[in-house]
């Protein structure tokens, strides 16, 4: 089996299609002046020269000789020396006498004589004529004038007729020997500026290939496609700015996570409905890898990175990771956490008081073991008249005595406000007031046990730390309010505890994204959650309008 190989011709690269480009430019220029410069000189070689042999054949016709002589026979011999003469004296290409029937008698150019010359119409009538003719096998421009006279030059009283036409002729040059006469040094010109054409072009082709990396046409349209198949083709958001913040790429998944709209190329960023989070992120005024930042109703990780090349700034490009699942599933594993915790300080407590118990037994105090667990007791039925009994949905309820112990664990007293009152909810909305009210407690704790940390030793056990729970059912909404005795929230940063996912945690590193996701779930249900600060702590205010229908109440066992 034979294969036959075939050489695909080798395709021009960028430099000399810009070459061959350049020197089509410069030769079409160059015959456009060449063009222009014959088309000048033909007309001015008709003006002048048309004139010239025009006042010659009026000044032939016009002699004396010439008039008597050309009625008689034969004139041809005596006036052959005149036009000989006037030939060599006019420089012209040819002088011709013909009689008035336009055949010539006289003539420089003796294969001319008995023929019949042609002649313009009119001019057998008495008018003169100029232009160009083929005359002798070559053309020339003429000029042409009757020859008026009397038949006898004796007889004054004979009338004056015309005799013949008397013709000059000068012949017309060839093109190049028309530019050649016109400008000597024409051909020198157009050979310099062909010469600085090519030089042009060939340095222009080099530039060009320099400035693309010695990369062809088909070679850049590749890396083209490659890169827009790439940056649409990646899960996280691209967005690339130039040095005044204007948007120069974005892909698709970006334009969905920012909803940006479809003009966005070519906007600045202040332009686009960014939140203020977000503009300080892109054009770099928050400085750091991975910030957390809401837009809309995503929690979003935008990592920035400055572009530059060569120590020049060319913009900088973020990528953009959309954590809102994410941030549900932490979500639902911090209530996994939370109820582990609580679990663990309810365990802890259990073993505190078997403990307690244990001893009073071992040491024979055994009324004091009685009186001790009627104490638990009623603190028990305490919490369930505060807490079971207003809050009759079962899991918000098992929440708030969760939190209690942890409260209480953190030496925190978590106290429920007289008004509050929740009916049973569906599981979704159970699901998510959880949330929202977990959130704003763990940070309510956080802040009323951080107060009395950071209280000076000799007054913290007079330090009384507390948070307070107001639940209400009111108008198809939940209204959720905590109240803490811890040092608030500082004005600078109340306006963007929502907005960076703040935390009342002291731990370094990211911030969390609690009250950002407590924000989240609110809008998600078309409420809000709002800030105040008091005098002492912090009051936080969420209003989640009910999604579902109420959950049918369980009837309790008699």
């Amino acid at each position: 089996m034979f294969r036959s190989r075939i050489r695909l011709a080798r395709r021009p690269t960028l430099a000399g299609q810009l070459l061959v480009f350049q020197l089509t430019v410069v030769l079409v220029v160059l015959a456009a002046v060449a063009g222009v410069s014959l088309a000048q000189s033909q007309a001015v070689f008709s003006a002048e020269q048309g004139r010239r042999v025009t006042q010659l054949a009026e000044s032939l016709a016009s002699s004396d000789l010439v008039r008597e002589q050309l009625p008689k026979p034969a004139p041809s011999q005596t006036l052959a020396p005149e036009i000989q003469s006037s030939l060599e004296r006019w420089q012209v290409s040819s002088v011709t006498i013909a009689d008035a029937e336009g055949e010539v008698v006289a003539s420089t150019n003796p294969l001319l004589i008995g023929s019949v010359l042609p002649l313009a119409p009119g001019v057998l009538d008495g008018r003169g004529w100029r232009g160009e003719i083929e005359l002798g096998g070559r053309t020339e421009l003429v000029g042409q004038a009757p020859v008026l006279g009397r038949v006898d030059s004796d007889d004054e009283d004979a009338p004056i007729v015309q005799l013949g036409v008397a013709v000059v002729g000068q012949e017309v040059p060839s093109p190049a020997a028309m530019l050649a006469g016109d400008s000597p040094d024409l051909l020198l010109y157009l050979g310099i500026a062909s010469a600085l054409g090519v030089a042009g072009s060939v340095l222009l082709a080099r530039r060009i290939k320099r400035q693309t990396f010695g990369m062809e046409p088909r070679e850049i349209a590749g890396l083209a496609e490659h890169r827009e198949a790439m940056l649409y083709g990646i899960a996280e958001g691209v967005v690339a700015l130039d040095e005044q913040h204007r948007v120069t790429l974005v892909n698709d998944v970006a334009r969905r996570l920012l909803d940006l709209p479809d003009e966005a190329v070519g906007r600045t960023v202040a332009e686009l409905d960014l939140s203020a989070r977000l503009h300080d992120v892109l054009t770099g005024a928050v400085e750091g890898a991975d910030q957390v930042v809401l837009q809309g109703n995503r929690v979003l990780v935008v990592n920035r990175m400055p572009v530059a090349k060569d120590g020049r700034p060319l913009g900088s490009v973020a990528t953009l990771r959309d954590r809102t699942e994410l941030a549900q599933l932490e979500r639902d594993l911090g209530s996994f956490r939370s109820t582990a915790e609580a679990l663990r300080a309810q365990a802890h407590e259990f073993d505190n008081k078997l403990h307690t118990i244990s001893g009073l037994i071992q040491i024979g105090e055994q009324d004091e073991v009685v009186r001790y667990i009627d104490a638990l007791n009623r603190h028990r039925q305490s919490l369930d008249l505060h807490i079971a009994e207003p809050i009759r949905d079962k899991a918000i309820a098992a929440l708030l005595m969760a939190k209690s112990a942890q409260a209480s664990e953190r030496r925190v007293r978590l106290d429920m406000v007289a008004e509050s009152a929740l009916s049973p909810l569906a599981a979704e909305d159970s699901a998510d007031v959880g949330t929202v009210l977990g959130n704003l407690v763990d940070n309510a704790v956080e802040a009323a046990a951080g107060a009395v940390r950071d209280a000076p030793l000799p007054r913290r056990s007079d330090t009384d730390a507390w948070v307070a729970v107001l639940i209400r059912e009111e108008a198809g909404a939940v209204r959720i309010t905590v109240h803490d005795s811890g040092p608030g929230v500082p004005p600078e940063t109340a306006s963007e505890v929502f907005e960076h996912g703040y935390t009342t945690k002291a731990a370094a590193g990211e911030r969390g994204i609690g009250l950002a996701l407590t924000r989240l779930v609110c809008e998600h249900h078309g409420g809000s959650v709002a800030l105040e600060h008091t005098e002492r702590g912090a009051r936080f205010t969420a209003v989640l309008p009910l999604l579902h229908e109420h959950s049918r109440p369980v009837k309790e066992p008699t």
